[in-house]
């Protein structure tokens, strides 16, 4: 596991992720060098080349060369667009460095912000590639002092969000900002196939004076034989992100909420593949042949065929029918994966982006926190009766691979009504049931989804039983900005143990009485019991609570949900 890097590339749209993964794929022989930047091998499905943006993020692994080591590299490459960036916080769950990429002329973009922000909240550790280096010789004409400073700007950008984002995070041991002098920034043309760093430079004595010359003067395919950039970034790659060993203690603690003492919590830390199976899915995916396929991180022990396993939240077991790797948009079957690294599996039926598989019982890990909730929605009708049962399952199945979609079936009018993080996202979900299923759709116009909010505290509201017996008094008022943003990120929820919510609360801002009588959480929604000394109110609260979520998922305005209340 010490030769392992499990890595994410992310950025936002456009910047070069996919074309960056080509050159390194092309360097480790797995490519033609040729069409490395055009072929755009981790698009694996044909809307994605279409499109010409990834939809899905995309597995390989790969092994390279460093010090007279040979390092496997198992490489997730995400989608930049904002309406996938579900993809992105899943995949920074499987993997334990994050090569960010940010367009030189374009500098940090608000994507840039969002996928530096989901790496740091899982843990990751970020590096930086800025890309299109070629476009500021060539386009702008710009000389090495404006180059320089331009470089110099956006590298200050991007370690002033990471400053900002791990002021709180007391589990990062180093100062994770990235710098030139360290070799954690890369610079480098992915289309043109040249990279440089500071290491780089010292080994092949190239420095900005000879590129630009090189640049200006079209001699890129020399540049290329230089400097390649598959050895920068790979060589950057397994230097300076921690392997599973280093990265596991520190990364286990973050996203599970078992007891550390235990012997499960021994073995993921030291990442023991004689250990208990520990397999957390952070993607699924459907293949034609093969049926569902989950990928996602081993923490500890072996993966092989024919174990029955337990999945988080589901009754009995599953039983593993073949393990591999993936290659691009092939699956590699092989006889094992051991801990730290990143399978695929079939045969769990009962598993979900997000679910814990392992070979005992255990705490699952923290559910994957997603930033963006669904803002779009789009009613999908069969255009013939027929076609409704396979729809249905069609769309339970877009729901189990893709956690940010949102499936409903209005009862009142039949519509299936599909939400998600924007219109292309729609868009795409609807063209594939389309193509890979045949199953042909009639899409309403998408429409945009509010939520409703109390803006004062109401009044007391009566309420009485039937027998006329109980009156429940009941009042409604808007809730702390603060308190709010801590359930949306995860920080406060019914699942944590009472202490610790109570904890979170009042730091959020709720005072210490209001905070032990928390009942229940709905969505942003806290429901407070302040009654006193009052017997078999438990029996009865079920029903409250039943009734309390109906009327805060249709609001009293327009029959939109509720938050904040």
């Amino acid at each position: 596991p010490e030769h392992i890097r499990n890595i994410a590339i992310a950025a936002h749209v456009d910047h070069g992720k996919t074309t960056l993964s080509d050159n390194l794929l092309a360097g480790a022989g797995m490519i033609s060098q040729d069409t490395a930047g055009e072929q755009l091998a981790m698009d694996t499905k044909e809307d994605e080349q279409e499109r010409g943006i990834t939809i899905d993020a995309a597995n390989v692994s790969m092994t390279h060369e460093y010090e007279d080591t040979n390092h496997l590299i198992n490489l997730i490459d995400t989608p930049g667009h904002v309406d996938f960036g579900g993809d992105v916080t899943r995949a920074m769950r499987a993997v334990d460095g994050a090569l960010v990429v940010v367009d030189a002329v374009e500098g940090a973009m608000p994507q840039t912000e969002t996928v530096l922000r989901q790496a740091l909240r899982e843990g990751v550790k970020p590096t930086l590639f800025i890309n299109k280096v070629d476009r500021l010789i060539s386009e702008l004409q710009e000389g090495p002092q404006e180059m320089q400073e331009r470089l110099m700007s956006v590298i200050a950008d991007v370690n002033e969000l990471i400053r900002g984002m791990a002021e709180n995070m007391d589990d990062i041991p180093e100062d994770w900002t990235v710098s030139v002098e360290d070799g954690t920034v890369g610079f480098g043309s992915a289309l043109y196939k040249w990279g440089v760093s500071m290491p780089s430079m010292q080994r092949t004595g190239m420095d900005f004076g000879d590129i630009m010359e090189l640049e200006q003067n079209d001699k890129r395919d020399e540049l290329h034989e230089r400097t390649p950039l598959s050895d920068v970034v790979l060589d950057m790659v397994c230097e300076h992100f921690p392997n599973p060993v280093d990265a596991q203690p520190r990364r286990v603690p973050r996203i599970w909420r078992g007891d550390p003492d235990s012997e499960l919590a021994e073995g993921m830390q030291l990442v023991d593949e004689d250990g208990d199976v520990v397999f957390m899915v952070t993607d699924i995916s459907m293949d034609p042949h093969a049926g569902e396929i989950a990928t996602g991180r081993v923490f500890s022990g072996t993966l092989e065929k024919g174990q029955e396993l337990y999945v988080s939240g589901t009754a009995g077991k599953n039983r593993i029918q073949s393990v591999g790797l993936f290659m691009g948009s092939e699956r590699e079957e092989v006889e094992h994966v051991p801990a730290g690294n990143i399978a695929s599996v079939t045969g769990l039926r009962d598993a979900i982006a997000g679910s814990t598989v392992s070979s005992v019982e255990m705490t699952p890990f923290e559910s994957i926190e997603h930033i963006s909730e669904p803002v779009i929605t789009k009613s999908v009708e069969a255009q013939n009766m027929d076609d409704l049962p396979k729809l249905i399952e069609t769309l339970q199945q877009v729901a189990k691979e893709d956690p940010t979609i949102q499936i409903e079936i209005n009862e009142d009018t039949g519509e299936h009504l599909i939400s998600g993080q924007g219109e292309l996202h729609l868009e795409v979900i609807t063209q594939r049931i389309r193509d890979n299923q045949g199953i042909p759709v009639i899409t309403g116009e998408p429409i945009v989804v509010y939520r409703e909010q109390p803006q004062e505290a109401s009044r007391e509201v009566e309420g009485q039983s039937p027998n006329r017996h109980n009156k429940f008094y009941i009042t409604v008022e808007p809730m702390a900005q603060d308190i709010v943003d801590a359930i949306q990120l995860g920080e406060v929820s019914m699942d944590m143990p009472e202490l610790e919510r109570r904890e979170a609360l009042q730091e959020a801002g709720m005072d210490k009485d209001t905070s032990q009588n928390v009942e229940d959480i709905h969505r942003t929604n806290i429901l407070i019991d302040d009654t006193k000394g009052i017997q078999h109110l438990n029996e009865t609260m079920e029903l409250v609570l039943e009734g309390l979520q109906e009327a805060l998922d249709d609001g009293p305005l327009a029959a939109e949900p509720v938050q904040g209340s």
